[in-house]
């Protein structure tokens, strides 16, 4: 995983939320460097959504995530529509 950037956070959240959050960027990254189950990377995303709820409040995290890290995690949450749980998904 690469650490040479920083995942878009927001101050207010608490450290629960935060790492939900970091949880769900280290699950794209694992998608992209390996492959995730599906399953597993559903749960993040879900938890994920709990904390940003909003769709363009997602979008603008997104769109941050992917400038700094390179990577994009809608690639791998539109695979979740047509995958089975057992699936390893990636880009």
């Amino acid at each position: 995983m690469n650490e040479e950037y920083s995942y878009p956070l927001d101050s207010d959240w608490t450290t629960e939320e935060i790492l939900h959050v970091m949880s769900f960027y280290q699950a794209v990254e694992i998608g992209y460097e390996e492959g995730v189950l599906a399953g597993k990377f559903e749960e993040a995303y879900n938890d994920f959504k709990e904390i940003v709820p909003s769709k363009s409040e997602e979008k603008k995290m997104f769109k941050e995530y992917e400038k700094a890290s390179g990577y994009v995690p809608y690639l791998l949450i539109k695979q979740l529509k047509t995958a089975e749980a057992a699936d390893i998904i990636k880009p």
